[in-house]
């Protein structure tokens, strides 16, 4: 009997992890099917009401975040996104392009609705690199904040800001680094999405997942329309045109790559 104790003991020990696991596993799903009801009943009505679905998704966002992250890294998490999305919002609306306000979707980040294209890549790009220039700057501003007061969590949040603004550079559509890619060469987006299926296979995740279907489908739309008129004089720019995109992407990379360098800080939150 004494000895049979302990391996009773060493069976009870296994099975906490593991259930504490397939409860949060559980609490995952039950919060993305919660978060889809919603999104499926109020949707179209959030992007209707403008500043309102703005609010009631960041809401929501900040709510979903909390359960896994605490409320600090929540809001601060949520702000940043914010500012990368206003970004885009931002230079569209100086382009010319009606843009919404950014409306948020939990553990997917946030999009902005544009109602009508740029009027060619070179526009496309620039907006797009929009989004990462602005949240890699408020990244850099909490990394700065977060040195000058030897805040760990400031330091962290940041790097989370530097890591999403660089998934968001990866040369796929429908991501910022894809729409960059269409001012320089359409062989990029075939690079990235060999890159990101590569990434997918060593270390899955359903983002990663959802961006290789979106990436596939509209690498095949363009490509299969690449020769059409539109298509031709949509992508027909001149070389200082791609020179300079080609230099904003590279200066932004370099930046968020150097950031979560100096901000990374191994321990958690």
């Amino acid at each position: 009997m004494p000895a049979a104790q302990p391996r009773s003991r060493t069976r009870q020990a296994g099975k906490g992890p593991e259930s504490k696991l397939r409860r949060a596993w559980r609490r995952f799903i039950a919060t993305l099917a919660a978060i889809g009801a919603f999104l499926a009943k109020f949707g179209a009505l959030l992007l209707k009401l403008k500043y309102v679905g703005l609010v009631l998704s960041m809401l929501v966002s900040v709510l979903a975040y909390t359960l896994f992250f605490g409320w600090t890294f929540a809001i601060g998490f949520v702000l940043l996104i914010f500012v990368h999305e206003m970004g885009h919002v931002i230079v569209l609306r100086r382009q010319g392009v009606p843009a919404s306000a950014p409306l948020f979707i939990p553990f997917l980040g946030a999009f902005v609705n544009m109602r009508q294209m740029p009027r060619n890549a070179y526009q496309e790009a620039v907006s797009g690199l929009a989004g990462p220039y602005f949240g890699t700057a408020a990244s850099a501003a909490v990394a700065v904040w977060g040195h000058a007061t030897g805040s760990n969590f400031l330091l962290q949040l940041g790097a989370v800001g530097f890591l999403i603004n660089l998934f968001n550079l990866l040369p796929v559509l429908p991501l910022d680094g894809g729409r960059a890619a269409a001012a320089l060469h359409p062989v990029l987006w075939l690079v990235g999405l060999l890159g990101l299926l590569a990434w997918e296979f060593f270390a899955p995740s359903p983002v990663a997942l959802l961006v290789l279907v979106l990436g596939g489908f509209e690498l095949y739309r363009r490509w299969t329309r690449r020769n059409s008129p539109a298509s031709v004089a949509y992508h027909s720019l001149a070389a200082n045109q791609r020179m300079a995109v080609a230099a904003m992407y590279i200066l932004v990379v370099a930046v968020a790559v150097a950031g979560y360098q100096l901000t990374y800080v191994a321990r958690g939150l």
